[in-house]
């Protein structure tokens, strides 16, 4: 069965669109996934399913968890494949002397990744931008709050992705290759 990570936008940050995380891997074992893991707190959700579009895939997972725990949230659905290619085509990491600052957005619709184009033709200074075929990457090297290039990549993606950390999409891509968690 193919493995997919569930990235949900602006789950747990503050103290809105909380949901517990054993909600969520309850949810997605009732809707019929099996190999539930959830990575911190913040709406990572890998599982094993049947095979199906990510995109509509995403847009059922948006429509049970609004239903069933109250929390309007994007959904961004990639299969294992997908962080695969994401993670080989990252041209920053040998910038980033901490993991924490590069960024990656990920959309369910590459077509999003056209408006932020224009964003590589702007100066940046120690910040870069990279726009890959599946995602696009920003180094943010005086810290994400103080990142300009991270803003206009937000604005150009209009609310149609989300980030994730190196680190933390590392992580992801480990646990998507893992036996979920069959020992």
């Amino acid at each position: 069965m193919p493995r997919y990570v569930a990235l949900f936008r602006g789950i747990n940050v503050g103290k809105a669109k909380r949901i517990a995380m054993a909600d969520l891997r309850a949810l997605l074992a009732k809707l019929g996934f099996t190999e539930v893991q959830t990575l911190l707190n913040s709406g990572n959700a890998v599982f094993s399913g049947a095979t199906e579009a990510p995109g509509k895939l995403a847009a059922r997972l948006r429509a049970a968890v609004a239903a069933k725990l109250g929390v309007d949230a994007l959904v961004i659905v990639k299969a294992s494949k997908e962080i695969d290619a994401i993670v080989a085509d990252n041209a920053l990491e040998s910038l980033s002397t901490d993991h924490s600052r590069l960024l990656v957005a990920m959309t369910n619709d590459a077509a999003a990744l056209v408006g932020v184009k224009a964003a590589l033709k702007m100066e940046w200074g120690a910040e870069r931008i990279h726009i890959g075929r599946h995602a696009a990457y920003v180094w943010c090297a005086n810290g994400i709050l103080e990142s300009k290039a991270l803003g206009v990549l937000l604005k150009s993606l209009e609310m149609k992705g989300t980030t994730r950390n190196w680190a933390t999409l590392t992580k992801i891509q480990a646990l998507l290759a893992s036996d979920g968690g069959k020992k």
